[in-house]
């Protein structure tokens, strides 16, 4: 990456993390809350306090597993930070946890193999909230995103639950075609279904659909807000079945705008902040630092504001390593493009 090239993307990269964390924490006090409860508590929720929950700590788990492995992280290295960092999981936040990371993180404490605690899980979205790391380091190639994504993922959600990894990948991959310069909200969406799997992957893909179709034909965003909860909700709120398509549905009524994604995830009701945080990731990967939106990321605690900026550094050293070993393959394989 030239300099200049390389200066846009560490910001659009922050502008991920940054709203990431954001619609973490404005969703924080709507979570579980049904649309009318948060209208009957807080008339509009647009401002935020504190820096995430276990969305924002998964999302750091991940980041350090690819920063550790030059970024070709797979599902044992999540699980080795998950096992080598157990406070950050296990700390002052625990209670923001889901039971079925909670469990799966004593498994492997309790030494059971990374590919065995997933067993029994229940279906959410502790994989696609924490993400989008992975579309970080795959800046340009979603379909490598989503690959990655489905792996890491494993650790958590696999056999009736795999649903889950679509999830996952639908997020990474929106991320990696959101960095690119030529990235547009349409771009970013079909990019988040092109790489699922077209038959395993067939009910996310017809959930997202639906969202969108819906998104589009609905006046407004409380008549999206309401029509969706009429249709998509599942048993479990955080299931990314409910989450997912809900949170790339916010990226198109948001059209691109970070700040506004973050605001209609944290009034959507259920698992609000995860449905925030995902729609205002991937929303700052499109949109970058801007004078638009600095203020809100200047809102960020002191401490959370560097945490940001240092792991985005961390990311793109590594996003570049990643490329320039792969341009290194490349130039080994003994076919030639012409």
């Amino acid at each position: 990456m030239e300099a200049n090239s390389s200066s846009r993307f560490e910001a659009h990269v922050l502008a991920c993390l940054a709203f990431g964390v954001i619609g973490d924490a404005m969703g924080t006090p709507t979570e579980n809350l049904e649309p009318a409860e948060i209208e009957a508590r807080f008339c509009w929720v647009d401002s935020f306090e504190g820096d995430g929950t276990d969305d924002t700590i998964m999302r750091d788990l991940i980041a350090f597993a690819l920063i550790r492995t030059g970024g070709y992280a797979d599902a044992d290295h999540w699980a080795e930070e998950w096992r080598d960092r157990h406070s950050m999981i296990f700390g002052s936040k625990v209670g923001r946890f889901f039971p079925s990371v909670l469990h799966a993180a004593a498994k492997l404490r309790h030494g059971y193999l990374p590919r065995t605690v997933a067993a029994g899980t229940m279906p959410s979205s502790s994989a696609a909230m924490a993400i989008a790391p992975v579309g970080i380091v795959n800046a340009g190639n979603p379909r490598a995103a989503a690959v990655q994504a489905m792996e890491i993922a494993s650790l958590l959600h696999v056999t009736d639950v795999a649903f889950c990894q679509d999830g996952a990948a639908a997020i990474a991959a929106a991320v990696a075609e959101a960095l690119m310069p030529e990235a547009t909200v349409g771009s970013v969406l079909a990019a988040s279904t092109a790489h699922l799997k077209p038959w395993s992957g067939r009910d996310m893909l017809a959930l997202i659909a639906a969202a969108l179709e819906l998104a589009d034909q609905a006046a407004d965003y409380r008549t999206f807000r309401e029509r969706y909860h009429a249709t998509f909700r599942q048993r479990i709120a955080c299931d990314s079945r409910e989450t997912v398509p809900a949170a790339l549905a916010i990226v198109h009524l948001a059209k691109g705008d970070p700040r506004l994604a973050a605001s209609l995830g944290a009034n959507f009701g259920r698992d609000a902040d995860t449905i925030a945080c995902m729609a205002a990731g991937i929303c700052g990967a499109l949109s970058g630092v801007s004078p638009a939106n600095a203020e809100l990321i200047a809102c960020l605690p002191v401490d959370s504001q560097g945490a940001q900026a240092d792991l985005a550094s961390r990311l793109v050293a590594i996003t570049r390593a990643k490329m320039e070993s792969e341009l290194k393959a490349i130039a080994r394989c003994p076919i030639k493009t012409s």
